[in-house]
């Protein structure tokens, strides 16, 4: 079991820049805006390639639904970074099963138009991981 049976997950967590929320399929328009303007450092930290050249809505749909299947099963924990006023996605953070030496692996990524927020995105990840997750031993990675 990924988290503990009696861990509340988080449905979101803000502060006064931006939001963390669970994404979910209703995001795909402006997750894929996202994605498409991001799709090649993207692509560079993926093991599968991923977005493919030419990634369709579709696609991303497809991804959203899994994704939002994992959350809701406690396997997997994807948020969507948005606007405070809700109006872009600006990346996406990942809470994953860890590795042998860590509970978990935390991916994050900011579209390429909001790589001044990288910093401060990762820096909050990380207090709200600490703070709040079951975990005592976390790798971060920034893929994008």
């Amino acid at each position: 079991m990924f988290v503990p049976e009696d861990f509340a997950v988080p449905a979101e967590h803000s502060n006064d820049r931006l939001r963390l929320r669970m994404l979910s399929v209703a995001d795909a328009q402006k997750d894929y805006e996202a994605v498409v303007e991001t799709r090649i450092r993207l692509r560079k930290s993926s093991h599968h390639g991923w977005p493919r050249e030419g990634f369709t809505l579709d696609e991303n749909i497809a991804d959203l639904e899994i994704h939002e299947r994992e959350f809701n099963n406690r396997e997997a924990f994807a948020y969507t970074v948005a606007s405070l006023d809700e109006s872009r996605v600006l990346g996406c953070v990942y809470i994953n099963p860890g590795d042998v030496q860590h509970d978990a692996v935390v991916r994050l990524w900011v579209r390429d138009s909001e790589q001044r927020i990288l910093a401060f995105l990762m820096t909050t990840v990380q207090a709200w991981v600490a703070d709040v997750w079951p975990f005592t031993s976390v790798r971060f990675e920034n893929i994008g």
